[in-house]
């Protein structure tokens, strides 16, 4: 019997889910969780095969949850609606057996849970075309400081400050930064570089 622990914070999905995976006839569901911080506490308790998990759940998110699962025995699949570069290099640096789109029919999960039980791995192929697109930071070396900076919440004058520049030119800096990453606002800026996975 494969024993799962499941992990979203969309109640009505988790109990979907749980139901049509407890329908296997080699599958049981032993724990549900509503963000990473429960699901990390159900996979110390019931040391399940199979943690899946979605991304962006409050607390603790997935990717978080799935890093500090690193080196745990059980193997971490995440099943999100959001299929990005940055999110899916993230996971395979955590050693994340599936990676999986919510939009996929119901039987490739369980599917795709027997084939990682195998000691297989199983990627959504929306994510291997991401891999393979363009996906290079175009920001410069100080372009990227400013970032960080505003990512830190720094106001253009802190960070003018702690770089030793001018208000104007932190100015200009966020100005290119908002072009070239095809952003209107420093919080979509922020969101957008995030979302690459370029912040080291």
């Amino acid at each position: 019997m494969i024993r799962i622990v499941l992990a979203e914070d969309q109640g009505m999905l988790l109990g979907a889910l749980g139901s049509l995976l407890n329908l296997e006839e080699d599958m049981e569901v032993v724990g549900k969780a509503k963000n990473g911080e429960e699901a990390l506490q159900l996979v110390k308790q019931h040391q399940p095969d199979v943690c899946i998990m979605d991304i962006e759940m409050p607390v603790i998110t997935g990717l978080d949850a799935a890093e500090a699962l690193i080196n745990d025995p059980c193997k971490v699949i995440i099943l999100t609606t959001f299929a990005r570069a940055g999110y899916f290099e993230r996971a395979q640096k955590a050693n994340v057996r599936g990676y999986l789109l919510k939009d996929s029919p119901s039987d490739e999960l369980a599917h795709a849970i027997r084939t990682i039980m195998d000691g297989r791995r199983v990627y959504a192929p929306e994510l291997i075309d991401l891999t393979y697109s363009n996906n290079v930071n175009p920001l410069t070396s100080r372009e990227r400081q400013v970032i960080s900076k505003i990512a830190e919440g720094k106001s253009t004058k802190m960070i003018a400050n702690e770089l030793s520049i001018t208000s104007g030119t932190v100015r200009n800096y966020i100005s290119t930064i908002l072009d070239k990453l095809e952003v209107t606002n420093r919080i979509e800026a922020v969101s957008r570089f995030k979302e690459q996975g370029w912040f080291k």
